[in-house]
């Protein structure tokens, strides 16, 4: 009997111009960070997230959990300067250095000891330069893959891999949302709603390295945007030229 490895490559949910995936991600911002901050268990509200967002601190929050929601918001204004960039080691290094600003041990540094990770026994290899390279080349320079693919991939891969020695959920997140964003085809992020069963599969992917569920789930609960099924959302010269065309049937 022969044994058929079936790989299933999910198609973009969403089709917009970079431009409207931008702006949607900009009026997403304080929901993205605030749903960030709950996935690495900080105490905070998304009124307290909107407060820290806009430059004022909220009674009760600690000092830490104060930063980290800050560099986050940093973070992200570095990915959405910087969509024209291509995606490196070094890019991904800037990310994790904008989310660890002072308050994580050599930000941006790849980590170079073993780690321990909550939930599980189970124990990451430590990363090297040309593994990280090599990921980049053959998933994330892909371009048979779907942008929406590629993007699920690339966050699991960096969560999985613990690549630094803190931070990795965020740089995850961070890298995967730029990779949707420059393809026009929505953001990611996990509705704290659902959070408890992400973190679930998530372990349950890092005992096995079986992503089918979890990436499921990513596709299914964690992905908005709007152009439904890959159509795109009509400009506003091209709505002109449909209005048009139909007034005259």
């Amino acid at each position: 009997m022969w044994i058929v490895e079936v790989i299933v490559i999910l198609a973009d949910k969403f089709s917009m111009s970079i431009n409207d995936n931008l702006l949607f991600a900009k009026r997403n911002i304080v929901d993205s960070i605030y749903k960030e901050a709950k996935l690495e268990g900080i105490a905070v509200t998304y009124p307290d997230t909107n407060e820290i967002f806009n430059g004022r601190t909220v009674a009760g929050l600690s000092v830490d959990d104060t930063i980290k929601i800050n560099n986050l918001k940093h973070a992200w204004e570095f990915v959405m300067t910087t969509l024209d960039y291509p995606i490196n080691l070094r890019y991904i290094r800037q990310i994790n250095s904008e989310i660890g600003k002072g308050i994580v041990f050599r930000e941006g540094i790849l980590r170079d000891t073993d780690v321990s990770i909550g939930g599980t026994s189970w124990k990451p290899d430590i990363p090297n330069e040309n593994t990280v390279e090599n990921f980049i080349e053959n998933v994330i320079k892909n371009y048979d893959n779907s942008a929406t693919d590629r993007a699920i991939d690339t966050m699991l891969y960096v969560m999985r891999s613990q690549l630094f020695f803190d931070g990795n959920k965020r740089t995850a997140q961070l890298l995967a949302n730029k990779i949707m964003i420059e393809n026009g085809v929505g953001i990611i992020s996990v509705p704290v709603e659902e959070q408890r069963e992400f973190m679930s599969l998530l372990i349950g992917f890092y005992e096995t390295n079986n992503s089918d569920t979890i990436k499921e789930f990513v596709y299914e609960k964690c992905i908005d945007g709007y152009g439904i099924g890959g159509i795109p959302v009509v400009q506003d010269d091209e709505l002109d030229t449909t209005i048009q065309n139909n007034n005259r049937k």
